[in-house]
């Protein structure tokens, strides 16, 4: 039974909930891709002044994020990051879920997103969530999956 969750843009004053939130979902990744996952290196006080972040309240304390960046005809699902600690309680569906409606309000008739090649449990939950792979590749030294879902409209 998941407590109360609220879903809302990022402001300033979360910045350091959502690095921190950041740093413990993909720092057990290093040592599996032998660098920094791509999400530590990004820059979230810029997403946030430009609103593309959004986090996930449960028990007046921010559990995950969600980095959402309009790309192309399709809506970018950057980043979806749950703390470690507040993981199985369905958050990650909930955001991947605020994700899809964000794009159809806002017209896209896709969402997009890529994960690295070693985290196969993201691989996973996304094709048990409808994304289909449509390539691999790799950008800026990292091997990605690349994945899309259709939305209904």
């Amino acid at each position: 039974m998941s407590m109360k969750q609220d879903i809302r843009l990022a402001c300033p004053q979360d910045l350091g909930a959502v690095e921190a939130i950041v740093e413990a979902a993909y720092s057990g990744y290093i040592p599996r891709i032998g660098q920094k996952p791509g999400p530590m290196l990004e820059d979230y006080s810029a997403l946030i002044a430009e609103r593309c972040v959004h986090v996930l309240v449960a028990g007046n304390e921010i559990a995950g994020i969600l980095v959402l960046l309009p790309d192309d005809g399709a809506m970018l699902l950057d980043n979806v990051a749950i703390h470690p600690d507040r993981q199985g309680h369905g958050y990650g569906r909930a955001l991947i879920a605020h994700a899809e409606k964000i794009a159809r309000e806002r017209g896209f008739k896709a969402i997009r997103l890529y994960t690295n090649e070693a985290m196969t449990e993201n691989i996973g939950l996304y094709e048990r969530l409808g994304f289909v792979e449509t390539h691999r590749g790799e950008e800026k030294g990292f091997r990605r999956v690349y994945m899309t879902k259709a939305l209904a409209p």
